[in-house]
């Protein structure tokens, strides 16, 4: 069907006498992946394809369904109706790989699958410790919340924050807040938000008395004096293994939540990132539910119950077609998106060597044994362990944890697959799944930090689709509480 796919699209573009080059730099992507597209080793991602279409005058509709996607009509009758559809969904499109994944869980993907499931309220919103908005946005994309309220102490997060999703974005402490007789917390139906994580990770020395472990307290303080129906709490996987989240546990079980927890791989939802995470998710009424995974590692993929399970998404998906960075400074405002942040850095061309000797998927022990005069001590001496420091990325596997410091090959893998530079603040973007038009305010080494902090917002959405659905189960329910029943009517 791919290899269907590029075929119109070559003759679309002979039709027009344009060359590959031509169009290449007409749709600003990189002519080898145009080149992959046509000779039917990849799709298009969804942005790409659009953009093609307008460009060679193609029908949308009929170009989606032979890149495994399904016209928007079809989205929103699945993102309204999830069980009937894909029962139908082998029979009325059989040529979507044979099985009709795509329509499963390419719908929402990029904030179009937003269908409003057993009815159309939309659910307000505070999300805690907000940084950029990931989290935020993956439960806009669903079209089912809608953000009235943030926190995030540091200015530059706030402004993203604002700039993307309305001015109510404040700044203040946290316990500030919380202690002033001036201010209440705006109603809202669900809190969410990741209280910071650093006291929890196995990355910090000095965790055991590390004061930001306590910062949990005044998000379950939030969710006291909220009480929304639901909330949403995301950290570092080693939260569930401390005595930390039995206290929260027990918090939330005498403010009359049931809870469900489990460290999820966000690759297992369809973001191209293998980035563990722990969630914990909690309600008043019904049963708590995690979202069922969409994508597995190829390698264990089975037929059956793997029916309608996608492989997991790779780098290559998220920034093929992007062409080479341009410039060295954040350009947002002054150019449009995706080049705004895809800009480089200066390397001494001692580093530039050494990057050289990195195959892809390759790592520190490639550089030492290719160019020892050129290794650190340090990574001489230390014979194990540490084999993503320097590393490569995989075109056709997903990238490791994006945190922070992706720009600095030393600190992980963060080498770009086959160029030699480590990957650029809209890659990294890219692979947290933010769209290109997400707004990112501050300066390159802020906007990195909010970057690697955020929640990837595919995440965020596929846990916001089944609370959707719980959420609307409740506020129809008969002996659901006058709060909820008040929401529909």
């Amino acid at each position: 069907m791919i290899t269907e796919l590029g075929l119109k699209l070559r003759s679309l573009r002979d039709d027009k006498g344009m060359g590959i080059k031509v169009l290449a730099k007409k749709l600003s992507v990189d002519r080898a992946h145009l080149s992959r597209i046509e000779s039917g080793q990849t799709v298009p991602s969804e942005r790409l394809l659009k953009k093609l279409c307008r460009t060679l005058g193609a029908d949308y509709e009929e170009f989606s369904i032979l890149s495994g996607r399904l016209p928007e009509d079809v989205q929103r009758a699945f993102a309204r109706y999830p069980r009937e559809v894909s029962l139908l969904v082998r029979n009325v499109y059989p040529r979507l790989n044979g099985n009709g994944a795509s329509l499963v869980h390419d719908v929402g993907a990029n904030g179009n699958g937003n269908g409003n499931g057993n009815g159309s309220k939309k659910y307000r919103l505070i999300d805690l410790f907000c940084g950029a908005g990931g989290f935020t946005r993956g439960f806009v994309n669903t079209g089912r919340f809608e953000s009235v309220f943030a926190n995030d102490i540091r200015p530059w997060a706030a402004a993203t924050y604002n700039a993307n999703f309305g001015n109510h974005c404040v700044t203040d402490d946290i316990n500030d807040l919380l202690e002033r007789k001036d201010f209440d917390f705006p109603q809202a139906d669900v809190v969410i938000g990741g209280p910071p994580c650093q006291g929890f990770s196995l990355l910090n020395k000095k965790r055991l008395n590390d004061p930001r472990k306590t910062l949990w307290l005044a998000y379950m303080e939030v969710v006291r004096r909220v009480r929304p129906f639901a909330f949403v709490m995301e950290n570092v996987p080693e939260l569930l293994r401390s005595e930390e989240y039995q206290a929260i546990r027990e918090n939330a079980e005498r403010q009359g939540y049931r809870l469900v927890s489990e460290v999820l791989n966000a690759a297992d939802y369809g973001v191209p990132q293998r980035r563990r995470r722990a969630i914990i998710v909690g309600v008043r009424e019904g049963a708590p539910v995690l979202p069922v995974p969409t994508h597995r590692n190829p390698a264990k993929l089975k037929g059956g119950a793997d029916l309608f399970v996608l492989p997991w998404r790779t780098v290559r998906e998220a920034i093929a077609d992007l062409p080479r960075p341009k410039g060295t400074e954040v350009r947002v405002g002054e150019v449009e998106p995706p080049m705004d942040l895809h800009f480089g850095r200066t390397p001494l061309p001692s580093s530039v060597e050494r990057y050289k000797c990195i195959p892809e998927g390759g790592n520190r022990f490639d550089l030492l044994r290719k160019r020892r005069d050129l290794t650190p001590q340090c990574w001489i001496r230390k014979k194990s362990g540490g084999t993503d420091l320097f590393g490569r990325l995989w075109w056709d596997r997903p990238a490791f944890t994006i945190r922070t410091e992706f720009y600095k090959p030393e600190k992980g893998r963060y080498l770009h697959p086959s160029q030699n530079r480590p990957i650029t603040h809209r890659e990294a973007a890219r692979v947290q799944t933010f769209p290109d038009d997400f707004k990112f305010m501050g300066t390159k080494i802020q906007i990195a930090i909010q970057i690697g902090n955020a929640v990837p917002c595919l995440l965020g959405q596929r846990i916001a689709e089944p609370l959707a659905v719980s959420m609307d189960s409740a506020a129809f329910h008969p002996l659901s509480s006058a709060r909820y029943a008040a929401l529909l009517s």
